[in-house]
C-alpha cells in the first residue's frame, strides 16, 4: 500500500495481495458517516470528502501495511476488524489495538512523510476506505473541526497507551483481565454480556501474558462466580463490583 491509491493502483494490488477496489460509493458513504473525525460535518462537506475516498477490501490475514511501508494514507475501517501490532526482537507479537468500524489508522500520514513502524492486519474480512495524505492535509486546512477531532482521538490513544503501560508494571494478570472485560462492556446498552473483540492469543498479547494464562484466569473468575463463559467469544458479567475488586 506504499503509494497513493489513486496514482499507482497496481502497486497497491501487489501490496495487499487479494484486496480489490470497489466501484460503488456506498462504502465511502459508510466510512464518512461512521468515523467521528468526519461525521460532524455538513452533508455537502461529507460529499466532498467522499469524492476523495478510495475503497479496498481485505481477506482475513491480509496486511494493510507493514513496517517500512510509506505512511502516506489514512485508513478508515468501514466493515470488519483490523489489528495493529508490533513484533519484539524475540519475534513475539505485541498487540497495540484492534480497530472496528469507524476507527482509523495511518495517522502518521497527517503530519509528515514517515514509514509505518507497525503491522496492520485484517483479523476478519474487512472493508477499508483510504484517503491520501496530500488530500487529507487540504481538508484539515479547510475544515479545522476535523483537526480538533483528530487531536481528540490522539489524546484518547495516548491515555489508553499510558494506562496499558501502567497495568503491565503494577497489576496482576487477573486484574488486567478483569479491567479488560469491564472496558469491553457496552455502557450505552447497559448489557452485562460482552463479545470479546479478539481471540485469546491476541488478548494475551494485548494484556502482556499467555493464552494459557488467559484461559486459566477466566476459569478462576468463573469459579468465583464473577463471570460466565457463554461461548468461546461471549462472556456474561455476573458480579461487576466483584470484578472491579479483583
Amino acid at each position: 500500500m506504499g503509494d497513493q491509491i489513486d496514482r499507482k493502483p497496481e502497486h497497491n494490488q501487489a501490496r495487499c495481495h487479494h484486496c480489490h477496489h470497489h466501484a460503488s460509493g456506498t462504502d465511502g458513504d459508510s466510512c464518512i458517516s461512521l468515523v467521528p473525525i468526519f461525521n460532524h460535518l455538513e452533508q455537502a462537506q461529507m460529499d466532498e470528502i467522499m469524492s476523495l475516498i478510495r475503497s479496498l477490501s481485505f481477506k482475513k490475514g491480509e496486511s494493510l501495511y507493514r513496517p517500512g511501508d510509506p505512511a502516506n494514507s489514512l485508513y478508515i475501517v468501514s466493515e470488519g476488524r483490523i489489528k495493529i501490532y508490533r513484533l519484539a526482537e524475540s519475534g513475539k507479537e505485541q498487540l497495540l489495538r484492534v480497530l472496528r468500524p469507524g476507527d482509523f489508522t495511518g495517522e502518521l500520514a497527517l503530519f509528515s512523510e514517515k514509514v509505518h513502524e507497525s503491522y496492520a492486519e485484517a483479523i476478519e474480512a474487512a472493508s477499508v476506505c483510504t484517503i491520501a495524505r496530500s488530500e487529507l492535509n487540504d481538508l484539515l486546512l479547510k475544515y479545522p473541526s476535523i483537526s480538533l477531532k483528530v487531536l481528540s482521538e490522539f489524546s484518547h490513544r495516548l491515555e489508553q497507551s499510558e494506562k496499558q503501560t501502567t497495568r503491565f508494571a503494577t497489576e496482576r494478570v487477573e486484574t488486567r483481565i478483569a479491567l479488560f472485560l469491564i472496558e469491553c462492556m457496552d455502557n450505552a446498552n447497559q448489557s452485562t454480556e460482552i463479545e470479546l473483540p479478539m481471540n485469546k492469543k491476541d488478548m494475551a498479547s494485548y494484556l502482556g501474558t499467555t493464552p494459557e494464562s488467559i484461559s486459566r484466569k477466566l476459569a478462576e473468575l468463573e469459579d468465583a462466580g464473577l463471570i460466565q463463559q457463554v461461548s468461546n467469544k461471549k462472556i456474561r458479567i455476573l458480579d461487576l463490583d466483584g470484578l472491579l475488586s479483583v
